[in-house]
């Protein structure tokens, strides 16, 4: 996108482009390599699959249009991605590659008498075209609609790289000219020499091939063309003259929009009127539709299955939750995974390697008797069968397709590091407020201290005075509790938290007023009060006014519905641990409700940061899954974190992955999705290997002639992204 993230620190900002023109994956090593080597360039990640270009450029040297220039010089062309409304590299490129191309049908009208003549020769009626007509018709092929290839594999050698293209520019000239010689050379005997069909064939299944897998690409691994359809093109809208119709660029934030069963919301929004049930699977993972009444707040491209709402638009395009996640996805798509290096690094001496095998194959064939007719036959046999688009596509395929899928489960992956380092996860570190509870506690009793000058009342008033102020679950408690008895607000001034303690401030006319656990005001739970269990179970926090205790609240917080059934999914493969800052016997309680044997209470931020990385130093490959501040240190700490969406920040941001609903079992699914997806990545690379690995010495042996390897080479791709795409149907764990 033609987006500049500035920073006054370093002048850096990223960017994404959509690439046309790659063939193979030499041409991104290619594109990579001339952006590394330019001044300013700090990063350049190309990834082949979804035709994308990630940048991260110093913005004081470069601009955008200067790396499309750079870019325009390696043979391509580079076309920002838009930053603003729902537009993505998907709408760049959604009209391309979608419909069968005049030089394809022509290619394949052409290539017609000559399937018919090698048809006819398998049925042993030994028809073919008069030589000159195979001369005339390949030559147009060879001359004309070939011309494509010849460009880019000039470009390539010139940019310093060979990729897919100079090897079928070189065995489709070999044959042709071979042939051509022997045609005019051999005039009676010309048909026992000549192999335009050869020529010909290979071209048109390439082509085919290339058409193929564009068409997978746009319109089935990436998933943004699908996230684009849940927008409706026409909204219905309130105006003076009554409701019309008008489109979706004409709404404007404030806007009254109605939404009807079967339609799609237009904008994230309040419902105004009416009630409806939504369905938000999409975005969130959640299965179940949600019902919306007035007050109620809906994101855009959500489906009513029924019932009719209006509402008021407050956000659009990108600045909705759709937009953002078609922004996240872009950007996570077009990155790289480690795993993708070793295709990577093979790619960028493949070519070469090949042509030398197809040289030696020529000179060892010719000079053990085989003749000159069999030796160029098997060489073009070799550079033909020989294609780097599987190896390319093996990584990045199957990464798209699984964080599509993600997404649609409500898991965003950062990027492909972080969904491939998540398939090596061991060990799961749990938050509990939040994380395995509802996150909406409630006080479910009060205590006041025999010498205190206050009631119960002005207690939970000063209380929730000084939490207005902070976001914990615990602080929202005690904020409800005093807002349904309907106390006055009062003013909290020189508000001081101690992440994972308490906060303290002052209030007029009261002094210092602390609220926060027992250590942070320095009160010991009398033996009474633990007596009951209703104190034994639940989370205390205790306020103290000018350093004296004057109360304290029992707030207890549920489980959510789906947290049991989720740990014992994680419990069959990965091992599970508890940490909190919660007192011992709250979380003794929760880990006896599910099943878990390893936990820790009354942990600070830096506790869980320590904890985390003990788990790491043992060699366990540790995910974190938090919610709020204190849940920071150790989301960072961690090889994988796990933040809820909605919830703090700093969590947010320094996750691997955001979970769209607040729920154990999508730390399930996202560990699901990328063992399938990882799995999916190795079987790509063991069949693109094998296939270079068997089909060259095939070819080499006269096994494969150049036909044979020129559809094997179109239908090796092809594999590769159906493999890829069973992620989408795919059953997990």
């Amino acid at each position: 996108m033609d987006e500049k993230q500035h920073s006054n620190s370093n002048k850096t900002a990223t960017a994404r482009f959509a690439i046309e023109g790659m063939d193979c994956q030499a041409c991104a090593n290619r594109i990579e390599k001339v952006l590394r080597r330019q001044q300013g360039i700090i990063a350049a990640d190309v990834n082949f699959a979804s035709d994308e270009l990630q940048t991260c450029f110093d913005n004081s040297i470069l601009t955008t249009n200067e790396i499309v220039q750079i870019i325009a010089k390696t043979g391509f062309k580079a076309i920002p991605a838009s930053s603003t409304g729902i537009q993505t590299l998907a709408d760049t490129q959604s009209g391309e590659h979608t419909g069968i191309s005049w030089r394809l049908a022509l290619i394949w009208l052409i290539a017609m008498p000559f399937i018919i003549g090698m048809l006819s020769m398998l049925l042993g009626q030994q028809w073919m075209l008069p030589p000159p007509w195979q001369f005339i018709l390949a030559s147009i092929i060879q001359l004309g609609f070939a011309w494509p290839f010849y460009n880019s594999a000039i470009k390539s050698l010139q940019g310093g790289v060979a990729n897919m293209d100079v090897l079928v520019s070189l065995g489709t000239i070999a044959i042709w000219l071979y042939s051509s010689v022997m045609l005019f050379n051999q005039h009676d005997h010309a048909h026992q020499y000549i192999y335009f069909e050869a020529s010909v064939m290979v071209i048109a299944f390439v082509s085919l091939g290339k058409y193929l897998e564009q068409r997978t690409k746009k319109q089935s691994l990436n998933s943004m063309s699908m996230l684009l359809q849940l927008t409706p093109k026409m909204v219905r809208k309130q105006t003076a003259h009554g409701w019309q119709q008008v489109p979706l660029s004409q709404i404007q934030p404030g806007d009254i929009l109605q939404t009807n069963a079967g339609n799609r919301i237009a904008a994230d929004g309040i419902v105004s009127s009416g009630q409806a049930w939504c369905d938000e699977s999409y975005l969130t993972g959640e299965s179940k539709p949600l019902l919306k009444q007035t007050g109620d707040k809906v994101l855009a491209g959500a489906l009513l299955s029924n019932g009719s709402i209006t509402y008021q638009a407050q956000t659009l395009g990108s600045q909705t939750l759709l937009g953002d996640m078609m922004q996240a996805l872009a950007q996570a798509q077009g990155s790289k995974a480690p795993i993708a290096r070793l295709a990577d690094k093979v790619s960028m001496v493949f070519v070469p390697i090949v042509v030398a095998i197809a040289v030696l194959t020529f000179i060892l064939n010719y000079c053990l008797g085989g003749g000159f007719n069999q030796a160029i036959t098997r060489g073009v046999a070799v550079l033909v069968i020989a294609c780097p688009c599987a190896l390319g596509l093996a990584t990045p395929a199957a990464m798209m397709v699984g964080m599509g899928r993600s997404a649609r489960y409500g898991v965003w992956f950062k990027d492909a590091a972080s969904l491939e380092r998540t398939s090596q996860v061991t060990t799961v570190v749990l938050d509990k407020t939040g994380t395995l509870t509802n996150g909406k506690p409630q006080i479910i009793a009060q205590w006041c201290a025999p010498n205190s000058n206050f009631n119960s009342q002005k207690i939970l008033q000063l209380a929730a005075a000084v939490e207005q102020l902070t976001t914990h679950p615990l602080a929202q408690a005690i904020i409800q509790a005093a807002q349904q008895q309907q106390l006055p607000a009062l003013t909290a001034t020189n508000s001081h938290s101690d992440i994972g303690q308490g906060t303290q401030a002052q209030i007029a006319g009261y002094g210092n007023v602390k609220v926060g656990n027992p250590a942070y005001c320095r009160f010991s739970i009398p033996q009474e009060l633990m007596e009951q269990e209703i104190w034994q179970i639940a989370s205390i926090v205790v306020i103290a006014i000018n350093e004296e205790v004057a109360g304290a609240f029992a707030i207890a917080d549920a489980l959510k519905e789906d947290t049991i059934s989720a740990i014992q999914r994680l419990q069959q493969h990965i091992e599970i641990q508890m940490m909190s800052g919660d007192q011992h016997s709250v979380v003794e309680h929760i880990a006896r409700q599910l099943g878990i044997s390893h936990y820790q209470a009354q942990m600070n931020p830096r506790a869980k940061a320590e904890a985390v990385h003990l788990l790491m130093q043992q060699g366990k490959v540790v995910a974190m899954v938090g919610d709020g501040i204190n849940d920071a240190p150790a989301l960072a700490a961690a090889d994988v974190s796990f933040a809820m969406y909605g919830g703090a920040d700093i969590a947010t941001n320094t996750a691997s992955a955001t979970l769209m609903r607040h729920s154990v079992t999508q730390v399930a699914d996202a560990l699901a999705l990328a063992h399938a997806t990882v799995r999916v990545v190795k079987q790509n690379l063991f069949f693109a290997f094998f296939y270079n690995i068997l089909g060259i010495p095939l070819a080499a042996i006269g096994w494969l002639s150049p036909v044979i390897a020129g559809a094997a080479m179109a239908m090796s791709s092809i594999s590769v992204l159906l493999n890829a795409l069973r992620l989408r149907t795919s059953k997990l764990n």
